[in-house]
């Protein structure tokens, strides 16, 4: 007769060959997640925004290109994309190609590291142990992101690196700053900094990644609704529980959808998107399948 020990031994494994099956299979089940607010003045036209994160692409990953293709069926007023879009150079043609049936609808971007530098193996453990990776050894591959960059700006988007913007959109005129990628430390605030637009319908932050120092500052400079991706919405979640990691510093409650952010006296709205890919080292997530948002934004009651 087997011994007890070496069953539980043996059910262990098997259960968790399932999950990381499962987890495989259900990184390629893209979603998209809706979401209302209520965050325009009183008597304004709604305004439908696609935010789109952390595809991670490779240039082989045909179902998820397929998918961003076909996002224009969504009908967006406004498209906000927060970074770590590629895994390759060789992935930034498909990417503009999959993306370009979104061309002229109005658009802003910030990158994320993994624009930047190519992905690099991490071991699991760090994320578990600190709650967020590290950087080191070896020293990643840079990647062309001034192509991606450019091609970008020619479906019409606009980088909000460290800038400011104000589009109309839906006849609501909106105005944005955004940051470099603070999860490597290339952001600088105060180069944005400052109180709100008054003249504008609504005041919105974008940032990759949401580390709670950005979050504040935003929030007390009177930003309405504030982006961000980079947290994979925690890629392994315990159903029924939620994420146990962020990979920052905010709290695993508020690691993607919709949350509220306080600071200074003010409270902004805040949408962390749970991304559409994963790093090409891991390449499974398990009760968190991958997603865009779109989230329609409705006018505040008077």
């Amino acid at each position: 007769m087997t011994h007890p020990i070496a069953r539980a031994v043996t059910a262990l494994a098997a259960f968790g060959g399932a999950c990381f099956g499962w987890g495989l299979i259900e990184a390629h089940l893209y979603t998209v997640r809706r979401v209302e607010v209520e965050a325009l003045e009183p008597g304004s036209d709604p305004v439908r925004v696609l935010h789109i994160s952390d595809l991670h692409l490779s240039a082989h990953q045909t179902r998820k290109l397929d998918f961003v293709r076909a996002l224009t069926r969504l009908k967006p007023d406004l498209v906000i994309n927060t970074g770590d879009n590629i895994s390759s150079a060789a992935a930034i043609a498909p990417l503009l190609e999959a993306m370009s049936p979104l061309r002229g609808v109005p658009g802003v971007f910030v990158f994320g590291s993994n624009d930047y530098h190519a992905p690099v193996f991490k071991s699991p453990l760090r994320y578990l142990i600190h709650g967020r990776s590290h950087s080191g050894r070896p020293k990643p591959a840079d990647l062309p992101w001034e192509s991606l960059r450019d091609g970008f700006a020619a479906l019409g988007w606009v980088d909000l690196t460290e800038r400011r913007a104000t589009l109309n959109v839906a006849g609501t005129r909106i105005a944005f700053r955004g940051t470099d990628d603070a999860h490597h430390g290339r952001d600088d605030y105060s180069q944005v900094a400052g109180p709100a637009d008054p003249d504008a319908g609504l005041n919105v932050g974008v940032t990759h990644a949401p580390y709670l120092k950005l979050l504040d500052a935003m929030t007390g400079d009177g930003m309405d609704l504030i982006f961000a991706g980079h947290t994979h919405g925690g890629q392994v979640c315990v159903p029924g529980y939620g994420a146990l990691i962020t990979n920052c510093d905010i709290d695993p409650a508020r690691v993607k959808g919709l949350s509220t952010h306080d600071s200074g006296g003010r409270r902004s709205h805040l949408h962390v998107s749970g991304g559409l890919g994963t790093s090409p080292f891991a390449p499974y997530r398990f009760a968190n399948r991958p997603e865009v948002t779109l989230l329609t934004l409705w006018p505040r009651p008077a």
